[in-house]
């Protein structure tokens, strides 16, 4: 939309649940007390307050009529009725959620990492669980708390485990007087036989022995099976179970496609693939309907000759098609054809600690320091708003100056029965 803002001859409503942009890439870091909420989240009215041209709705899209091209706005912040909307040009971008492969009792036992309100869930019962260790009596008990399991070794998984690692072994350490939060003990699961299967595998093998030295065990070719509120059962190539004591799990490992790509396709009559993403053509737009494009995790791209366009699950992949959207709408305005959408592959980054990062861009491959400047002045140029670059940049200087983390504050955390 950012793309469109500045052009009078369109009227753009932009609905969304939240009324912030959020940087999901740093949510991580929310998540184990580097950054705060607010440093990685711009108010939206803020972001378009120039532009005459945008109207911010907050709400919730519940349902589409494609052929009376209309929309269906629900959870109004009034408590009103449903509303419906018109429209000659739609753009969903409804993104995609973690895939607990069937075990939706999962996703309260083992929280994800891909909204606000999750990140800090995850921070609270990560240092709730540090708390709890420093009050237990039990070593076995004690064992459990300070041992934590991410499931997932992409480059979310991989980042939220070096982090809890440097925790352990740096921020906090000095901090109790019962525990030695050094040893901790974090693993991360992957069914996979390398993590971050993404990157190429010398790229992946400096990953895990970065992991290694902040402390986190990288357990290969498992797949969880069970969890419940004090352990995680994982399943080996052969089928024998491996019961880990565990108290804090924290889920980074599939994904699928957002319920708006099901209402699409109910719609407009596309079949969603295995992973619930609705099927669109070359120029993001859903078979049969032109004026409808949809972009990011939710769809899978298809070329011309309706064959699957292999794309990464990444933020640039979104944010090229972000773009592509506004400028397939300024060409129609103006009678053109715009060409296919093709995405450039400008690398991966993934940041694995303190000045700890392994990088693929373009074929070079990088790792360590170099890596790690790489990772921090891309995310600090991607981030919205002067304002959280400038108190991003800050927070990220005086913690690798002085070591620790600013927001590691327990909020919102529930009472634990006697």
């Amino acid at each position: 939309m950012r793309k469109l803002r500045h052009s009078k001859r369109v009227e753009i409503t932009l609905i969304d649940r939240r009324n912030f942009h959020l940087f999901q890439p740093l949510l991580y870091q929310v998540a184990t007390g580097a950054l705060s909420a607010g440093e990685i989240a711009a108010p939206l009215r803020a972001i378009f307050r120039r532009n005459r041209n945008v109207r911010v709705l907050l709400g919730e899209v519940t349902g589409f009529d494609l052929t009376k091209r209309r929309v269906v706005l629900d959870r109004l912040p009034n408590g009103g009725e449903p509303r419906v909307l018109e429209y000659d040009t739609l753009i969903v971008a409804g993104g995609s959620s973690y895939s607990y492969f069937g075990h939706e009792e999962w996703r309260r036992l083992a929280p994800d990492v891909k909204s606000l309100e999750s990140a800090l869930d995850v921070r609270r019962r990560i240092l709730t669980a540090f708390e709890a260790a420093e009050v237990e009596l039990d070593p076995a008990r004690r064992a459990a708390w300070l041992t934590f399991v991410v499931v997932g070794a992409g480059p979310t998984g991989v980042e939220l485990a070096g982090q809890i690692g440097e925790m352990a072994r740096d921020t906090l350490r000095r901090d109790f007087r019962a525990i030695d939060t050094r040893s901790a003990r974090i693993l991360l699961v992957e069914v996979a036989d390398r993590v971050l299967t993404g990157f190429p595998p010398r790229s992946s093998a400096r990953a895990k022995v970065a992991l290694e030295q902040l402390g986190v065990d990288a357990v290969l070719e498992r797949r969880v099976v069970e969890i419940d509120t004090e352990s995680v059962t994982l399943a080996g190539p052969g089928g024998e179970a491996q019961i880990v004591p565990a108290r804090t799990v924290i889920w980074a490992a599939g994904v699928v496609g957002s319920t708006l790509a099901a209402a699409l396709a109910g719609q407009s009559g596309a079949a969603l693939d295995r992973v619930g993403r609705l099927p669109v053509g070359p120029d993001l737009t859903v078979a049969g309907h032109p004026e409808v494009i949809a972009l990011g995790d939710m769809v899978a791209v298809h070329d011309e000759g309706g064959r699957p366009v292999p794309l990464p699950g990444l933020a640039p992949v979104a944010m090229q098609q972000g773009r592509y959207a506004a400028r397939l709408i300024r060409d129609r305005l103006d009678g053109k054809r715009t060409p296919s959408f093709r995405y450039r592959d400008k690398g991966n980054l993934a940041t694995i600690g303190r000045a700890r990062a392994v990088a693929d861009v373009k074929g070079l491959q990088l790792s360590g320091f170099i890596a790690w400047l790489t990772w921090l002045f891309v995310h600090l140029f991607y981030l919205i708003g002067l304002q959280n670059r400038v108190l991003v940049f800050i927070r990220w200087t005086f913690s690798f100056a002085t070591h620790g983390r600013g927001a590691r504050l327990i909020t919102g955390a529930p009472k634990r029965p006697r």
